[in-house]
């Protein structure tokens, strides 16, 4: 069983107006089989902690610590920390022009595991997943993200994680711009990867919708750079007919 401690968790990045420091103390285990939602106001750090997880050069790590199974994430590059077992699922995608989806798969699958995939096995395994998915087979030849849909983006994330079975999974706001047949499907996407692999998600949204198709265990409220409150799948339910008002009001 793979586990993923967060433990007092300070960080900052470099704004025009200075250093600005975005997480506060945040405290978080997410285990194998585990949903965690976490929900907040936007610019309460939920992203920030999602790019911080992957490595993402703009954030500095001030204090605390992150470690996945004992070892120590920080002390990671971002290609170590997906040989690990790690995958972050963009709110914004970025495009990789030149590059097919179809090379871009197998790439990643080479690396994480150390060896090329059997060709005829990965490609069922591909056909299987995209038609899961409802993703069209002409797909695979189109360059990574270069004029896709917010949808297809989104579908795309999901086909890597069926694809390349991580241990935890952080899935940010991918909910946002789908549909509600989008919505559907990609949140299926999820569900089935967590039920094949074990895997452990942490998913961060503003909106409870996407919490009707994933189950959350947990879910953490986001104020300010820290965790204001947690509980269980009722905080949610709470959140969507009180909203964030109070946790705000109090951190003032």
């Amino acid at each position: 069983m793979a586990v993923l401690e967060i433990r007092d968790l300070h960080v900052s990045v470099e704004t025009d107006q200075g250093t600005r420091q975005i997480l506060r103390g945040v405290d978080l285990t997410i285990c194998s089989g585990e949903t965690h939602a976490i929900m907040g106001p936007n610019g309460s750090g939920k992203s920030t902690l999602a790019y911080t997880i992957a490595g993402h050069p703009r954030y500095t790590v001030d204090s605390g610590s992150i470690t996945l199974d004992g070892a120590d994430v920080l002390e990671m590059s971002v290609d170590e920390r997906a040989k690990a077992g790690l995958f972050l699922a963009m709110q914004y995608p970025v495009e990789i022009p030149g590059v097919t989806v179809s090379n871009f798969l197998r790439t990643a699958k080479t690396a994480i595991e150390g060896t090329a995939p059997a060709l005829r096995q990965w490609v069922g395994d591909v056909k299987t997943a995209m038609t899961n998915l409802k993703m069209d087979s002409s797909f695979t030849e189109r360059n990574v993200n270069e004029g896709f849909s917010g949808g297809e983006k989104k579908r795309h994330e999901i086909l890597q994680l069926e694809l390349l079975k991580p241990q935890i999974a952080v899935l940010d706001e991918t909910d946002s711009g789908l549909d509600v047949d989008a919505l559907k499907i990609v949140s299926e996407g999820v569900n089935r990867a967590k039920e094949n692999t074990g895997l452990g998600v942490l998913l961060i949204t503003h909106y409870t919708r996407i919490l009707r198709y994933i189950k959350p265990d947990f879910v953490h409220v986001f104020v300010a750079g820290k965790v204001a409150e947690q509980g269980g799948p009722e905080l949610a339910d709470r959140l969507e007919a009180e909203g964030y008002d109070r946790y705000v009001e109090a951190t003032a």
